[in-house]
């Protein structure tokens, strides 16, 4: 079962992602297994805040992490081969959040993912 810290139980995963994404669905599902209270907002509907950017960055090796260099939508921007400083990149994140990697997972103002990490999720319910 489920443990966590009774101050983090109160709040809830945020999941931020795209319906169409596999692993934001694959990661919804992991947390509704374990019957977490949880948050998923849409990224098509609705992206990050700069304060929450800046955390999730944080915590996940920057903004570089962050960016889906890899992605359709990156390449279609014209994105593909310029070379960004963070500020730039920051920006670039905050103008079109639909160029992050999905899921991006925040819990408890200290922890975040981004990508599918159920072994890390994991180890945030050990405490």
């Amino acid at each position: 079962m489920a443990r966590l810290l009774y101050s983090e139980a109160v709040q809830p995963v945020q999941i931020f992602g795209v319906r169409k994404c596999a692993d934001t669905r694959k990661a919804e599902r992991w947390f509704k297994e374990r019957r977490l209270p949880l948050q998923v907002v849409d990224l098509a509907e609705k992206g990050l805040s700069a304060g929450e950017l800046r955390s999730v960055a944080a915590r996940v090796g920057g903004f570089e992490a962050l960016a889906d260099t890899t992605g359709k939508r990156w390449t279609e921007r014209g994105h593909r081969y310029a070379s960004r400083k963070p500020a730039e990149l920051e920006r670039l994140l905050l103008d079109d959040p639909l160029l992050l990697r999905t899921p991006i997972v925040r819990h408890g103002g200290q922890r975040a993912t981004v990508g599918y990490a159920p072994e890390v999720w994991e180890s945030w319910q050990d405490g």
